[in-house]
């Protein structure tokens, strides 16, 4: 394996790895990516971010189709999606974090940013973040609708369900996935702090 495809499965593992130790994922319900030249690696089905090794990933081409290794996440066309959007993305990763889901499933008068900027960090981190109507994960229908809500924001959640995001590496993927949830956070907090003032 050439040193600089090493270096990004390390990366991927340890990324996969922090998010699980902390609770920002669980079981297999994650996915992340990569852009290797011509080729994109995802993590295959059912796999665990807290268990990931080198045989944890899926080599696809930039047509859908699957080179070798273990199946890939049934959620390949999210991803594939956002690669084909631009090619300064080169990493991708979804969760199903507590907080970011949890802001998933409220309502919100702005979809196309749907999670207020309490701190300056998430707008400088990634930006906006939409929230992409609810289907069944992994269904034709979450793909037409995830593809309905691409170029209106820079980050997503979808509904019901939790948060995707790309970038330039994993490294910047994952900085902006973790201030997606951390702002998710707060603003679950203010909003209770809110409704418990108006209760009182």
């Amino acid at each position: 394996m050439k040193p600089e495809l090493q270096a990004k499965i390390t990366e991927a593992i340890w990324v996969g790895e922090s998010l699980f130790c902390r609770g920002k994922t669980a079981g297999s319900s994650a996915n992340l990516s990569f852009r290797h030249e011509d080729y994109i690696y995802i993590t295959g089905s059912g796999t665990c971010f807290g268990k990931l090794t080198q045989e944890s990933f899926s080599r696809v081409d930039m047509n859908g189709r699957h080179i070798d290794g273990i199946a890939p996440s049934k959620e390949l066309p999210l991803h594939f999606m956002l690669y084909k959007q631009s090619e300064k993305v080169q990493a991708v990763i979804h969760t199903h974090s507590f907080y970011s889901t949890l802001w998933s499933c409220l309502e919100h008068e702005c979809e196309e940013d749907c999670i207020p900027s309490y701190t300056p960090y998430l707008k400088m981190k990634l930006g906006t973040v939409g929230l992409v109507p609810y289907a069944k994960p992994g269904s034709k229908e979450l793909f037409a609708a995830f593809a309905a809500c691409m170029n209106r924001s820079d980050g997503y959640l979808l509904k019901n369900h939790g948060p995707i995001v790309a970038d330039k590496d994993l490294m910047s993927a994952f900085y902006c996935l973790e201030e997606l949830e951390e702002s998710a956070h707060i603003a679950w907090e203010l909003r209770n702090e809110k409704n418990k003032f108006l209760i009182n």
